[in-house]
């Protein structure tokens, strides 16, 4: 179970917390709920996207159930520097997709006191490690990896199976596009041809 860490007194002490796991794995939902009491904790929160995800809506950020929060799309990493002004806690999802500066930007953020709170996939659908997810785990002070249910056996399941026949790395899509699987029945379809 993860519990939320807090600065100690007034000293601000910033870190980063990663939240990974597959699709439909809870991942923007769990990202919503710590900023939603970061928000009752009365802390100034900023949150972001890239610009490219707009399966629910152009700005808000939408969990899979429907749940959402205002975010602000950006088309690169740098971006969120300019934006997070004095906010005490970043939040930031669909980390994999964000070019590499996202490292170093998450490294400032919290550097400067900062929470910075990122939401991504740590395996794109052929199972590999996804963009600066691998980067940004091994730098966190805190990573919680989420599960979601195989749509095949109801096992636990920590991958991203792509049903549509696109071989491109970034395919942004739904239940039409992905189901989430566990490791045998994801085997069960060879992913390398």
């Amino acid at each position: 179970m993860f519990i939320e860490p807090t600065p100690h007194h007034s000293q601000h002490r910033g870190w980063i917390e990663i939240i990974c796991g597959s699709m439909f794995s809870g991942k923007t939902e769990e990202l919503i709920r710590r900023l939603n009491r970061a928000k009752i904790a009365r802390q100034q929160v900023e949150i972001f996207k890239p610009s490219l995800d707009k399966r629910y809506h152009d700005q808000d950020i939408v969990s899979h159930n429907e749940n959402s929060i205002r975010s602000t799309p950006v088309q690169s990493a740098e971006e969120i520097l300019l934006f997070a002004g004095n906010c005490d806690v970043v939040g930031i999802d669909e980390a994999q997709f964000f070019d590499t500066a996202l490292i170093d930007v998450c490294n400032k953020l919290a550097n400067g006191g900062k929470r910075v709170i990122v939401a991504g996939l740590d395996m794109d659908f052929q199972g590999v490690p996804f963009g600066s997810m691998p980067q940004l785990v091994a730098m966190a002070e805190y990573v919680t990896k989420v599960h979601a249910i195989c749509m095949v056996c109801g096992e636990v399941a920590q991958y991203s199976y792509r049903k549509a026949a696109s071989k491109d790395k970034i395919l942004l899509g739904e239940t039409d596009s992905y189901e989430a699987r566990c490791r045998r029945c994801y085997n069960l379809d060879d992913k390398t041809d």
